[in-house]
């Protein structure tokens, strides 16, 4: 298939053509392109300047460090990827991620729960293990350095804000529900029974994001997989085999890490002694 192109011995503004496979040419983009994607968030920081919103500091921010850090991991890609141990760096790579993730967890909750962060790395690791085995044990992709970071980066990526929601949930579930927890344990209950009585609300309201993105697949959403397989040719078919794969483990994983953060959280609100904690009483800091 050709591309539309500019004349030989020129480059178009956004993109240049390079040979691919089969001859075909592989559009390189340039910045002009990058740039242009800025124009919606120009849009939004000038109506948040007319509407004083305060949120246009967030925003830049957001846009300059994602910009920052994908340019680093860029360089380093470039750099890993062609050594001799890239298969070694890859793996590296995602136990780092996995190590981050934790740490990015135990950040947003502000304040050291026993046991949180041994939990949230096991199932992090848990749930990316499962996820590259799914991936390549069944041959759906290939494995090499470049696939291994990807798919694991898919998976702690969607861990992570799961993570932190379910965890910030439990949270306000347990100060807000203070005095029922007293109230339970007065009449007996034990840890464990007190989290299967409250842990659902906090979980139920975790989950709904990932649900909801989860059931308008293909209605009012294409997700990325599915949209890039179908860019680069694969038949519809594959295209959405291989997209159930990576939505039914994306969404294991987000509910997987909701459920274990929820419960273990639940359970920290009530110490050793079978007292309320500190942390979910009135006027107790972070």
């Amino acid at each position: 298939m050709e591309a539309d192109g500019p004349p030989d011995g020129g480059h178009g503004a956004g993109c240049q053509d390079e040979p691919g496979e089969g001859g075909e040419p592989l559009h390189t983009l340039g910045w002009p392109a990058v740039l242009a994607s800025l124009s919606l968030i120009g849009l939004v920081l000038g109506l948040a300047w007319w509407l004083r919103l305060g949120i246009e500091k967030e925003i830049v921010v957001a846009a300059a460090r994602a910009a920052v850090q994908l340019l680093a991991v860029g360089v380093v890609f470039a750099a890993i990827f062609g050594s001799s141990t890239a298969m070694l760096w890859a793996a590296s790579w995602v136990a780092g991620m996995v190590l981050v993730a934790t740490i990015v967890v135990r950040r947003r909750v502000g304040m050291p729960l026993p046991g949180l962060a041994a939990v949230t790395a096991a199932v992090v690791a848990g749930t990316t293990t499962v996820s590259l085995a799914v991936t390549f044990g069944f041959g759906v992709i290939d494995l090499d350095p470049v696939s291994l970071v990807v798919v694991g980066g898919i998976t702690v990526g969607n861990a992570v804000p799961s993570a932190v929601l379910g965890a910030k949930q439990a949270m306000s579930l347990c100060r807000d529900g203070w005095g029922q927890i007293e109230a339970l344990l007065a009449l007996g209950f034990a840890p464990g029974q007190i989290v299967r009585f409250m842990a659902p609300r906090a979980a139920r309201s975790s989950i709904v994001p990932q649900v909801e993105r989860t059931k308008v697949v293909g209605l009012i959403a294409l997700p990325g997989a599915m949209t890039g397989l179908l860019l680069a040719g694969v038949s519809p078919i594959d295209a959405v085999v291989i997209q159930l794969l990576v939505m039914y483990l994306v969404l294991g994983t987000a509910t997987s890490c909701i459920v274990v953060v929820v419960a273990t959280i639940v359970r920290t609100a009530v110490t050793p002694d079978l007292r309320a904690a500190d942390w979910t009483r009135p006027g107790a800091h972070a």
